[in-house]
């Protein structure tokens, strides 16, 4: 993989209602270190919507530190983070931290990592998911990855990058379009449709080595994989026996199993996360609606009711939230919908939004939409309130997808 120029940066706007009120202190020999970790773990745990950074400007602590409670109750502080960055004799680097509750004076843990200059952000990214999961009591996904792709000229490039979009590598280059792509349930390996064998083809690719295997070359299209939970086969559509269909196949290729016969166009599957059900985008009713069908095939019910246009269908991994895209008065928007009351929401107030990804802890979702007149990533919490542009790649940037948590 080769590492990406640009840099992303974060910019959080918004205000949220109940957030918790953390200083993250300078680390230790920050200045000295190609990443600065203390900033990343506040941007990370800023970016969640949970957190409200506190100024913690112009003191001096690292892990060692007892520090001074009164002071940063003062501040407005109910936690504390700090630690330090080392370079060792062998070239890497002992990152460690300790995280108080300024509140009770109590030490609530630290840990510490020693890894390769490459991997620091990644030692910054599991600072803010302890930190996440000690003070909130859910798992943080800062260290997980995204997927997605951009154009630049004629040039089409799939990146795997962190949460933060920041440490783009590139998984794919090509000069045909490549698309849909989708991260398998255990984080190895991602699902995409490539065209450069001139037409719509199924891939799947192995992240770490870069192998990949053709999984559907049909007659026709072949478009829109999606895995089931289980990671043992794939949701696709295919046109290989007339209009766009329904099918299932193994994740190592092989004879597909048609899922529904319909006279409209079927397309976008996505598995429930217990994988009893498939979400999918048809026009049966005359214009492009969400429907919810058995996994194994059956009767379709309708999900989306409001508006005549509702495309791209994204679960929350707890199964409770359905995010799509409608078009609204000729705008392409991000809806959130709790599909136990059908309450749906439109969370932002751009225009040409596609492709919303959960997280994986369900509370933040990632979407590509025009923001300035630009190409953006964003993240934003379910409410809409804190989002996130995760921006500075060059290149139309489209179709993101949250990976998994990493297991280990």
């Amino acid at each position: 993989m080769a590492s990406a120029l640009a840099q992303f940066r974060v910019e959080v706007s918004g205000v949220g209602l109940t957030q918790l009120p953390i200083a993250v202190a300078a680390f230790r020999g920050d200045d000295q270190s190609p990443q600065k970790i203390g900033a990343i773990v506040q941007a990370d745990l800023e970016r969640s919507g949970q957190f409200r950074a506190v100024d913690a400007s112009g003191v001096s602590l690292d892990e060692t530190s007892r520090p001074d409670v009164a002071m940063w109750r003062q501040r407005t502080a109910d936690s504390l983070v700090t630690g330090s960055v080392t370079r060792l004799a062998d070239g890497r680097y002992d990152v460690r931290f300790r995280l108080w509750d300024v509140v009770r004076g109590q030490d609530l843990g630290g840990q510490s990592y020693t890894v390769t200059q490459g991997d620091l952000r990644l030692s910054a990214h599991r600072i803010a998911d302890f930190i996440y999961e000690k003070l909130t009591g859910e798992r943080g996904v800062f260290s997980t990855r995204l997927v997605y792709v951009t154009k630049a000229g004629s040039r089409y490039t799939l990146w795997v990058a962190d949460s933060d979009g920041e440490n783009s590598q590139t998984a794919l280059a090509s000069p045909e379009p490549i698309i849909s792509p989708t991260w398998s349930p255990n984080g190895l390996q991602i699902a995409y449709v490539s065209f450069e064998s001139r037409k719509p083809v199924i891939y799947v690719h192995d992240v770490a080595t870069g192998k990949r295997r053709l999984i559907a070359n049909f007659r026709g299209s072949n478009s829109a994989p999606a895995w089931a939970p289980d990671g043992r086969s794939l949701a696709v559509t295919l046109s290989r026996d007339g209009g766009s269909q329904l099918y299932t196949i193994d994740a190592g290729g092989g004879e597909p199993r048609r899922l529904i016969q319909s006279s409209g166009i079927d397309t976008e599957p996505v598995f429930s996360p217990d994988g009893r059900s498939i979400y999918f985008v048809s026009d049966r009713g005359g214009s492009p609606q969400i429907y919810r069908m058995p996994a194994s095939g059956g009767n379709p019910e309708r999900v989306t009711f409001a508006g005549t246009y509702n495309i791209s269908p994204a679960l929350s991994p707890d199964g409770r939230w359905l995010a799509y895209i409608s078009r609204i008065g000729g705008a392409f928007k991000l809806q959130v919908m709790e599909l136990a009351s059908g309450t749906v929401n439109s969370i932002t107030d751009t225009s040409s939004d596609e492709s919303p990804s959960f997280a994986p802890n369900s509370k933040l979702l990632v979407y590509a939409t025009q923001q300035g007149g630009r190409e953006a990533l964003m993240t934003t919490t379910l409410d809409g309130k804190i989002k996130a542009r995760l921006a500075g790649q060059a290149g139309d940037i489209r179709e993101p997808d949250w990976g998994p948590f990493i297991k280990g």
